[in-house]
């Protein structure tokens, strides 16, 4: 696979700021890719973070813009699409990778909790399909929805994981009805990223810290998966979520000694 198949397309990431939707927007910006860094406030912290990572990506020869949009926001999720629009004229890759929830159980969740939850990691994602789709389709392109194993597994503390697993259905759905478009819809459900996300997790989940080394990824792992997802060598992978996590999801139960 050459980095020629990525060279001068577009892609918005959203969630872009840090953790692996910058490392998606490093991937891809070496690959010659122009980017549309989402980022949720651009004030603060979320907005200088995300013009580093467009200087950085610039530093690579592509061009590279940071959107603030909310995407729990459908008119929000408009202007977004439409700023991509403008500066670049096409979109080829979209990577939904923006997610906001509270670590806690479902019994304390309060009603903001629960529309935070879905308003956010549902609804958001849907909206910005509803954008991306009509675009796509006018030149062929790819979507990546960025899971985790909380799509599948129980953790009291992770209400988001119900939201990623109806995001996966939601894939399925999506390939099914845009294949003939020429747009691929995946995911890629990721085991224990470090980012600062997990860190949270981190400290409600003490037993975590005991987790063997070789168990955890990189954001940057997952970003060479979804580099893979949206190129054409994944041409045959059609609404799957595919699963990296380095293995710890083979068995019922790890000690602290396997690793």
């Amino acid at each position: 696979m050459s980095e020629s198949d990525y060279k001068d397309k577009v892609a918005l990431i959203t969630g872009a700021s840090r953790g692996i939707g910058a490392a998606v927007a490093r991937r891809l910006a070496r690959a010659g890719v122009n980017l549309v860094v989402n980022h949720r406030e651009g004030r603060g912290r979320s907005g200088k973070l995300a013009e580093e990572v467009c200087r950085e990506a610039e530093s690579e020869g592509v061009r590279a813009i940071p959107v603030p949009a909310d995407i729990s926001s459908k008119k929000s999720v408009e202007e977004l699409f439409s700023q991509a629009e403008e500066a670049f004229g096409r979109l080829d890759f979209l990577v939904l990778n923006a997610a906001r929830a509270p670590f806690k159980p479902w019994e304390k969740l309060l009603e903001r909790d629960l529309r935070l939850l879905v308003e956010t990691n549902f609804l958001g994602n849907v909206f910005c399909m509803q954008q991306a789709l009509p675009r796509l389709s006018r030149q062929g392109g790819a979507v990546v929805f960025v899971s985790s194993l909380g799509s599948r597994f129980f953790n009291q503390d992770y209400p988001l994981g119900t939201m990623k697993a109806a995001m996966e259905s939601a894939v399925k759905y999506w390939a099914e009805s845009y294949w003939k478009e020429g747009v691929s819809v995946n995911a890629v459900c990721a085991g224990l990223v470090k980012t600062d996300s997990f860190k949270t997790l981190r400290m409600i989940q003490p037993e975590l810290e005991n987790m063997p080394e070789r168990f955890f990824l990189s954001p940057e792992e997952v970003a060479d998966i979804i580099h893979y997802l949206i190129g054409p060598a994944s041409r045959a992978i059609c609404g799957q979520t595919l699963i990296a996590d380095k293995g710890i999801s083979n068995r019922l139960h790890w000690s602290t000694s396997s690793g």
